[in-house]
């Protein structure tokens, strides 16, 4: 089924909040092969989780299949690097939408704020829907 393209511009309710742990950075930089050993700096795509949280809503509200997602490109604008000890949410946007070749684009920011709704990082992803394989 084809993303509506009426989505574009439409903003979807923030996520829950997610604590930022010793422990959930030091397994996401293990997972990207990075040392981290509590006094390091957060990776900086580590607003991936919360942003994932984020697309995981939207797909479910949407009823997208998440296996004919294809992650395309993903950016980080920061106002401030993540830190061990922060809250965060993510509130996604969907920016636009467009069919090319039987495949929809979604083009979607994320606003990642922290416990006192204060910005601190804008990521932007464009995801890829994969069209139904003619039978």
């Amino acid at each position: 089924m084809p993303i509506d393209a009426s989505l574009a511009g439409r903003e979807f309710p923030p996520t829950a909040p997610h604590r930022v742990t010793a422990d959930s950075v030091g397994a996401f930089a293990a997972s990207l092969g990075v040392p981290f050993d509590g006094s390091s700096p957060v990776p900086p795509t580590y607003p991936i989780v919360v942003t994932f949280a984020a697309l995981q809503d939207f797909l479910a509200a949407e009823q997208v299949d998440l296996s004919r997602i294809v992650h395309g490109d993903q950016r980080f604008s920061y106002v401030r690097p993540v830190a061990v000890g922060d809250e965060l949410t993510a509130t996604m946007r969907v920016a636009k939408v467009r069919s090319i070749g039987g495949n929809d684009i979604i083009t979607t920011t994320s606003d990642v704020t922290d416990a006192a709704g204060e910005l601190v990082v804008t990521a932007a992803a464009t995801l890829v829907h994969r069209g139904e394989v003619a039978a």
